[in-house]
């Protein structure tokens, strides 16, 4: 049998005015760029679980608007998108299964639309892939595969991760490949779309399976940049404590995504000095309190830590490890004035990088479900607008067209030339003085 994995990672923002002004800032484009170049780890860790008589290709997938992709022969295919792509992904899966390759979707998208999905594949796998795959690329090989692999309700044991298939991958095209170290997240907020969708479940790697799939890396990239894809890789102090222990003696630089409160522990800033870790991505959400409130639904979390962040991004970069401060514009409870408190807040912490996003309604997320009940989504299922820079909802406090121009605004004012240059002398400055304290 030969099985494509086919990932789609494109993502195009359909607001025009942002992208013909991005064209101009390298600071807007340089982390999109980052993220759109990324590998699927998920399909290379399903790849990882394909046994070796399948014959396997890894291929990303061109846009679909701009070539005509001519898909290869193979008898079955599995084909994984962001949501703001997946319409690609069906366009992609219809032109398959019409020359009798069997698709197969799967992913947070799918799992949260399967009905949706069903129309465009043969097999739907839902929940967390590694559950069921094996039985279904044994069903593949029997040609009796069924219409759905539901892994929901079931979670994954990370000690039993396979070795993604980092070998499939042309390493020449990417700035920095993944590692994952943990899935799911403690917290839940309320637009978030990531694994805790999949599995409500926290959950780690075990270090040792996390250190053999780096050394796997540097066997095909001797000095990489890794991006650690977790949705929060210090929920668990004591495990991120070990990991981190565990990097140093690699010789790494990496990346990663993790909250504010890591700035509590001196211990563990020292080691992420230590263990060659050039950035943490923090999401602030908002400089404002009222931004924030409620924002978190266990209990209200992100709220009570909007006094913190500017100590906490002094301790942080003061060890010589960047912050990149992500902010959601349009939060409820947020008007006009938010943008100029964004920027202010910025320039005041002296933040390295900045991300700047628009909230954003993904499927099954409770913002979602919410904005529609309350009648404010401008469009239902516009899948292509969960570009997190277009706008697809009513704000509470402006109108659409203040906050589109808000987020020009911001744009235009942290992204040009002369502003990225002053957050890097701001950062170098912060560290001068940080060592002249120690």
């Amino acid at each position: 049998m030969k099985l494509g994995f086919m990932a789609m990672s494109g993502v195009r923002a359909q607001n025009a005015h942002l992208m013909a002004l991005g064209l101009t800032l390298p600071g807007f484009v340089e982390r999109s760029k980052v993220v759109a170049s990324l590998p699927s780890l998920g399909l290379l860790t399903l790849a990882g679980l394909t046994p070796s008589d399948v014959e396997t290709d890894y291929i990303e997938v061109p846009d679909l608007g701009e070539i005509a992709y001519v898909p290869r022969e193979y008898d079955a295919v599995a084909i994984s998108s962001y949501t703001a792509q997946i319409k690609d992904a069906y366009r992609l899966a219809d032109r398959y299964r019409a020359l009798g390759t069997t698709v197969v979707l799967g992913g947070p998208h799918v799992t949260a639309r399967p009905d949706e999905a069903a129309n465009h594949a043969d097999v739907l796998v839902l929940g967390e892939g590694e559950v069921v795959w094996p039985a279904v690329v044994a069903d593949l090989k029997q040609d009796r595969a069924r219409r759905v692999y539901d892994a929901r309700g079931h979670s994954f044991d990370l000690g039993a991760a396979p070795m993604p298939r980092f070998d499939l991958l042309d390493v020449e095209r990417y700035n920095r490949l993944t590692v994952q170290t943990q899935r799911g997240c403690p917290f839940d907020c309320e637009f978030c779309a990531a694994s805790l969708r999949m599995t409500p479940k926290y959950k780690t790697k075990p270090v040792a399976k996390v250190v053999e799939e780096v050394r796997r890396i540097k066997s095909i990239w001797p000095r990489p940049f890794i991006e650690l894809a977790d949705d929060n890789t210090f929920a668990n102090r004591a495990h991120g404590k070990r990991l981190l222990r565990a990097l140093a003696r690699e010789d790494i630089r990496w990346f990663t995504e993790t909250d504010v409160s890591l700035a509590d522990d001196d211990e563990l800033l020292d080691l992420l000095r230590d263990s060659g870790c050039a950035q943490v991505l923090i999401g602030f959400e908002s400089p404002l309190l009222q931004g924030l409130d409620g924002l978190e639904g266990k209990s209200n979390w992100k709220a009570r830590q909007v006094d913190r962040y500017a100590e906490a991004v002094r301790k942080i970069q003061g060890r010589g490890i960047t912050v990149n401060g992500c902010f959601v514009l349009g939060l409820d409870g947020t008007g006009r004035d938010s943008f100029r408190s964004t920027l202010d807040f910025v320039r005041s912490v002296g933040l390295y990088d900045v991300q700047i996003t628009v909230l954003t309604p993904f499927p099954a997320t409770p913002l979602y479900e919410r904005l529609r009940a309350e009648g404010r989504l401008l469009r239902e299922e516009a899948w292509e607008m969960c570009t997190l820079f277009d706008v697809n909802f009513r704000p509470e406090d402006m109108s659409v067209a203040e906050l589109e121009e808000g987020l020009l605004f911001l744009t235009k004012e942290l992204y040009s030339e002369q502003a990225v240059a002053e957050r890097r002398a701001r950062f170098r400055d912060m560290q001068r003085a940080e060592r002249s304290l120690s």
